[in-house]
């Protein structure tokens, strides 16, 4: 069995050097490993100096790099989809056909497809490892939130989808002149769906799938990773390890620096201290830029001696049903959450949890839909949901 990393943080902390850091010290100790980007600002090719494209290609012993195209991968899983939906809207001109592509595509499912790919090469059995360089995180968590939130409205839409579709083609073809999407486009969405549920289920793999989050000591970055700690949870994601980078060394002697090491050893207390439940990782500030083999092996023998990194370093259970005297409780971990900052309703068929632009759809087992939430309490970073 392979393994998945998954790098990301706040832009400009540094997580394509240390992903691709880790990726070089994988390499050079035989593992074949991938180092993939689904970041669109690419700068894989940058760092390592080398060319790379949207298929893998190895740019060093045991090492294969992958920018992955999300145009490229999505007209090859969303082709016949986009098009039925194109002949439902009619156009005239070439320029209403170039925003036409641009109106069938659904926000955040070219991004998907980013995932999608990743999910076929951890299929293919090809590598190791494969460890990738995602986007900043308010982009990485719509990324991972994406599949769930996909199958969601597939199961509510498509069994309806497919049975009113072979009654309303004909009537639409004839009476409105609208072309309804034909069995093609319905079998590519139902291949879809299928991949999702499986792409949710990769990414929620603990002895596959790990988060690890990417920070440096300055207090916007260190709030913004405490919140993305917190809504990875919120989704079952498994964070297992923090790393702190561009930490100024103390032995470095220049007043310039004196300041910003009293700053520095305040935030490297209290992410010690609030991240006290994942391994911590520390990356020392460089007098040079982070690029090429040489300076990302620099970082690796410096840093990333821990001859376990490439395990799961820590597997959180952060849902949890139970039964009660009463009925069932639902414990649900969410660090850093006050009271006030999220909301919480109940369908028949889901627990609903809300937090700022947040919001999470827990599926309810059959056992407990008889019941209803009778209270709701939030203990150290625990929400307990009690059914009775």
């Amino acid at each position: 069995m392979g393994r998945i990393i998954v790098f990301t943080g706040k832009g400009g902390v540094g997580k394509t050097s240390v992903a691709a850091a880790h990726a070089v010290k994988a390499s050079k100790e035989g593992k074949r490993t991938l180092i993939v980007s689904t970041d669109a600002a690419h700068n894989l090719s940058d760092l390592f100096m080398k060319e790379i494209k949207e298929e893998p290609v190895e740019i060093y012993q045991n090492l294969w790099a992958l920018e992955i195209d999300s145009n490229f991968e999505m007209s090859r899983h969303y082709g016949n989809i986009a098009e039925s939906f194109k002949k439902m809207l009619p156009y005239g001109s070439e320029t209403d056909a170039e925003v036409m592509d641009d109106i069938v595509v659904f926000p955040g499912i070219e991004e998907l497809f980013s995932l999608l790919r990743i999910k076929e090469l951890y299929e293919q059995n090809i590598f190791d490892l494969i460890i990738v360089d995602c986007a900043p995180t308010g982009e990485t968590l719509s990324l991972l939130k994406f599949p769930e939130l996909f199958s969601w409205y597939m199961e509510k839409l498509f069994p309806l989808g497919r049975v009113a579709l072979k009654v309303l083609r004909p009537v639409t073809k004839l009476t409105l002149k609208l072309e309804m999407p034909n069995e093609e486009a319905m079998n590519d969405i139902e291949r879809l769906y299928i991949k999702l549920g499986q792409l949710q289920e990769l990414l929620k793999n603990r002895e596959v799938c790990s988060i690890r989050l990417v920070t440096i000591p300055e207090k916007m970055v260190v709030e913004e990773s405490k919140r993305s700690y917190m809504y990875l949870n919120l989704y079952n994601f498994n964070v297992d390890a923090l790393y702190i980078n561009r930490i100024i060394p103390e032995e470095l002697e220049n007043s310039f620096f004196d300041q910003w090491k009293v700053i520095q050893k305040n935030y490297l207390e209290e992410l010690n201290a609030v991240f006290s439940n994942i391994p911590i990782y520390k990356i020392k500030w460089y007098e040079t830029d982070i690029n090429g083999m040489q300076g990302l092996e620099r970082v690796a023998r410096d840093s990333l001696q821990d001859e376990n990194i490439y395990k799961v370093l820590k597997s959180t259970i952060n849902e949890i049903f139970e039964k009660t005297e009463k009925g069932y409780r639902l414990d649900v971990y969410l660090p850093f959450v006050d009271k006030k900052d999220f909301d919480l309703f109940e369908s028949e068929t889901e627990i609903i949890v809300k937090i700022g632009n947040f919001k999470r759809n827990i599926p309810i087992p059959s056992v407990i839909k008889k019941y209803a939430i009778a209270s709701a309490k939030l203990n150290d970073g625990i929400l307990k949901i009690y059914f009775e």
